[in-house]
């Protein structure tokens, strides 16, 4: 009889970010290690990650972290974390590994400890053992993994869809699910992105027509937007061009690695002949296919649009068709993108989830997964709270007992003993990382809202040079300011006045507090400002000695 806690340091009230802690007798499991994208509210940056101290505190008990498959919301905290807890033991299938050392190799990190395993063979660790289960998503090699305890198996799905059409190393196999239902399921945790919508995912997960008549009915130039991980719609693509006589040339060494080594593994199918090189980006007709980056999503087709790019000029006659939905809080900065892109004259088409939903459990989805499984318990992951509330309706409706639907947020542990579930209050720390560029957990709220202050209101700056021993004004104060503007020459005048008169206030013969002044001009001034402007600028004070 066993002890079994579990919690989430990210992905519970969240789209994104995706770590789960199954903690068994003091082994420790991880599944996933996901990064969110920044919205358009984190200025400057690039991307988040859970607070990892967990992982760091307990090393010694990990027994490894397990990557369900190759997207960046699902492995890409991975680099950072590796970066400084070198020894962490991870577990992937052969397509997420490789996205794994593409990434981890871009950041010129190495991972000695990172295994290659294969679906359904099973990996022993002492009393209890891991069972990675071949699922269907939109990348190849994806897996749910089912951790066997002496109390039953915890069960966690990572992304999934049920389609008897994606056949090979996307396959599903049912029957395994079946039986591990029957051996005793004590907890199943599915992702909840979907649960709201109702009915199956698939068919309405393919785009082929909407890229077959894009193909047929447009004559120029073709840019196809998608997201670099998402082989199966790029498959969906190649299998479309190869009906016709256009080429393809694949913009961004990176992307061109992961699909020319996909070709290779028997993961795409497609001839390398049709796929051209970069002088033939003008070419009539050429289909132009192109990445999102983790750190920056919509960059590279942002760049293009807006005339940056060395190769590539957007033209009146292409077409840029985005492959996938907008991503959830960049709503913004795809309708800027948009905007440019109607302001070139170019021809635009955007799939919706109307037209077309992502790889993710629809209600009927869950629903067979839960009839397959049949867990004592079901606790909702992987999305916002609304969305794990509808995962539990969807298992109400299979016949689960409320009492037995499990939703926590972030942080908050699950906790069974002896196979029965225990309500409690206990907590994790959690937090969240936010990543600028390779600054790692040094950019917090603070430096955020300075950033959102900056970009609002601007900064106006208060520079004084006093006399070193007597402390008296030799020159000004003279304000500058940028981002920000005075509405009238007096009103520069009288901010000048009260940041010398807090000076002459405070003053001491041969002494001078220059923090004590430095916050009045600043309490002052801000007042004067925002009653004058209605606007609170970032007020910088500069006192140097000569």
């Amino acid at each position: 009889m066993s002890k079994i806690k579990i919690f989430s340091l990210g992905g519970q009230n969240e789209d994104g970010k995706n770590l789960y802690i199954v903690d068994v007798d003091e082994d420790i499991f991880v599944f996933d290690a996901g990064l969110k994208n920044a919205d358009d509210r984190m200025l400057g940056i690039d991307y988040i990650i859970p607070n990892f101290d967990y992982l760091k505190e307990n090393i010694k008990r990990i027994k490894g972290v397990f990557i369900t498959h190759g997207h960046d919301e699902h492995y890409g905290a991975l680099a950072d974390i590796v970066q400084e807890i070198p020894q962490l033991p991870v577990y992937a299938t052969e397509f997420t590994a490789d996205m794994i050392k593409n990434d981890l190799a871009n950041n010129n990190i190495k991972l000695d400890n990172l295994t290659i395993i294969k679906p359904h063979r099973r990996i022993e660790f002492g009393q209890n053992s891991i069972f990675p289960i071949s699922l269907t998503h939109s990348v190849p090699d994806t897996v749910g993994y089912v951790l066997n305890t002496p109390d039953g198996a915890i069960v966690y799905t990572g992304n999934f869809v049920f389609d008897s059409t994606m056949q090979g190393s996307y396959y599903t196999d049912i029957g395994k699910l079946a039986y591990i239902g029957k051996q005793g399921v004590l907890c199943l945790m599915t992702e909840s992105l979907y649960a709201e919508k109702v009915g199956w995912t698939s068919p309405n997960h393919r785009i082929a027509d909407i890229i077959n008549s894009t193909l047929h009915n447009v004559t120029g130039r073709i840019l196809f937007n998608v997201f670099q991980a998402e082989l199966y719609r790029i498959q969906e693509l190649f299998d479309e061009l190869i009906k016709t006589n256009r080429q393809v040339v694949i913009v961004g060494k990176k992307l061109e690695m992961i699909i020319k080594q996909a070709i290779d593994k028997k993961y795409i199918d497609f001839d390398k002949k049709r796929i051209g090189t970069i002088n033939d980006v003008n070419q009539p007709g050429i289909v132009l296919l192109i990445s999102d980056e983790k750190e920056k999503p919509y960059s590279n087709i942002n760049r293009i649009v807006s005339g940056f790019d060395k190769f590539i000029k957007l033209q009146e006659d292409d077409t840029v068709l985005f492959a996938a939905p907008i991503y959830d809080g960049l709503e913004k900065r795809a309708t800027k993108i948009f905007d440019e892109i109607a302001k070139i004259g170019a021809n635009l088409i955007v799939t919706s989830e109307k037209d077309a939903k992502e790889h993710h459990a629809s209600s009927e989805d869950l629903m067979l997964m839960l009839n397959l499984m049949k867990p004592k318990y079901y606790l909702p992951v992987i999305g916002e709270f609304r969305s794990m509330t509808a995962a539990k309706e969807v298992a109400k409706q299979v016949g689960m007992v409320e009492e037995d639907i499990i939703l926590k947020l972030n942080g908050q542990v699950t906790y069974f003993e002896n196979g029965e579930y225990n309500e409690n209050y206990a907590k994790v720390k959690i937090d969240d990382i936010l990543i600028d560029g390779k600054t790692v957990g040094d950019v917090g709220e603070l430096v955020i809202k300075d950033r959102e202050l900056l970009s609002e209101n601007g900064v106006i700056v208060v520079n004084v040079t006093l006399e070193r021993l007597a402390k008296k004004i030799v020159e000004g104060p003279i304000i500058s300011s940028k981002g920000f503007v005075f509405s009238k020459k007096k009103d520069l005048e009288e901010a000048t006045k009260i940041s010398k008169e807090v000076i002459l206030e405070l003053q001491k013969p041969n002494y001078i507090d220059y923090n004590k002044i430095k916050n009045e001009i600043r309490s002052r001034l801000g007042k004067f400002l925002f009653k004058k402007t209605d606007s609170k600028p970032m007020i910088l004070i500069i006192i140097q000695e000569v």
